[in-house]
């Protein structure tokens, strides 16, 4: 989200400005460090007040490096519609989104664990964007099942996918990340099987 410094007046090189920026900050997350304002004007040689005129905090900073920002869709431009074909497109290339960028995932997941209530609504991870990826998936199935029903498949498969499953598979259950993959992607095609069997619990 641009800032109003970057409304006014030479624009073309403020957006350079702020995709160099970002570009750095992304690569400084990537190291595997959660970098502040002054990592990002030293990695730059942008001066700190140039820095804070794009991002007005860490959490700005942060959010503006996470890799989902900007992704509207995780279907091709034809897809099929089969909901289980068009459910292993989204959830294959979200597992290998992950896959890609964990050291910025684990970062973004670290941040949402430790922010207020507040703070925590604005972190990409928890605006919803999988849901919604996940939701276009299993829109044929609102021909099979009820609004509700699709709505709890998405939130099952949601669960079952993503940087906090990555995260206990791998830490905690100890399967390597092609492993952890094969599960995530398995489990997302079990819940659709399932709720086309007997739909998920409400309540």
């Amino acid at each position: 989200m641009s800032t109003p410094y970057e409304a006014s007046g030479r624009t073309r090189q403020k957006q350079r400005t702020r995709a160099a920026l970002t570009d750095a900050a992304r690569t400084l997350v990537a190291s595997g460090i959660t970098p502040t304002i002054d990592d990002l004007a030293d990695a730059t040689g942008i001066s700190r007040a140039v820095v804070y005129r794009y991002f007005p905090n860490r959490l700005a900073m942060l959010t503006a490096a996470h890799p989902f920002t900007g992704r509207h869709s995780l279907l091709p431009e034809d897809p099929p519609g089969d909901p289980a074909a068009r459910l292993e497109i989204v959830v294959d290339t979200l597992i290998r989104i992950v896959l890609d960028t964990e050291a910025q995932q684990r970062t973004m997941l670290r941040l949402s664990l430790e922010a207020g209530p507040i703070e925590r609504a604005d972190l990409p991870l928890r605006q919803g964007r999988a849901i919604g990826w996940i939701a276009e998936a299993l829109s044929p199935l609102h021909a099979q099942l009820s609004e509700q029903a699709v709505h709890r498949l998405v939130l099952a498969v949601r669960s079952a996918v993503g940087i906090e499953a990555l995260v206990w598979l791998t830490d905690v259950a100890g399967l390597d990340s092609e492993a952890a993959a094969a599960l995530m992607s398995w489990s997302a095609q079990a819940m659709l099987h399932a709720a086309l069997t007997s739909a998920p619990p409400m309540g």
